[in-house]
């Protein structure tokens, strides 16, 4: 009896990896990265993440930044919305998934924040914001790798992300 629910646990933890197959967390930080500077990159990243059907709530966070970069690179502005609007329901799933994920409130800041703020379609700065400084203070105990709780220290120090305290507070993080 043992070895039959070792069998199906072993089955089990094997579906699952092949069902994930080219989504991992790693790869696609490195994919969203290049993805944003990079049309055909964007396009490939776009690809890749529509094939995705399962439930990883991080996953499906870089599934909803892929629609939101393909925002940026399509020229009719139907399409722009259009993406946008799919990105802010993929995120919303996300977030129900995974509530207090930094990671993926980090991503959807990263787009929220360059959405223009007359469509209306950012209105969790604030909230993911707080999430993410929180994170970032305690990066040791949210899960985050050091390596990417820098990059995202270091997008929330660029530009208006952050008041001038919010700033001097991650400036001063030792990660």
């Amino acid at each position: 009896m043992k070895f039959l629910l070792f069998f199906f646990l072993m089955l089990t933890a094997s579906a699952t990896v092949a069902g994930n197959a080219g989504y991992d967390v790693v790869d696609l930080r490195k994919q969203y990265l290049a993805a944003s500077t990079d049309s055909e990159a964007g396009k490939r990243f776009y690809d890749l993440m529509s094939d995705y059907k399962d439930k990883d709530p991080v996953v499906l966070a870089y599934k909803a930044v892929s629609e939101a970069t393909m925002a940026k690179y399509v020229w009719n502005p139907y399409s722009k919305l259009k993406h946008l609007k799919e990105s802010a329901a993929i995120f919303d799933k996300a977030v129900q998934l995974d509530n207090d994920n930094p990671e993926i409130r980090f991503l959807r800041f990263t787009v929220e924040h360059y959405v223009p703020r007359y469509l209306n379609l950012s209105p969790h700065l604030e909230a993911d914001k707080k999430i993410i400084i929180s994170s970032l203070t305690a990066y040791k105990k949210s899960g985050l790798s050091a390596s990417w709780a820098r990059t995202m220290r270091d997008f929330m120090l660029t530009k208006d992300h952050c008041t001038e305290e919010e700033k001097a507070l991650l400036q001063n993080l030792t990660i």
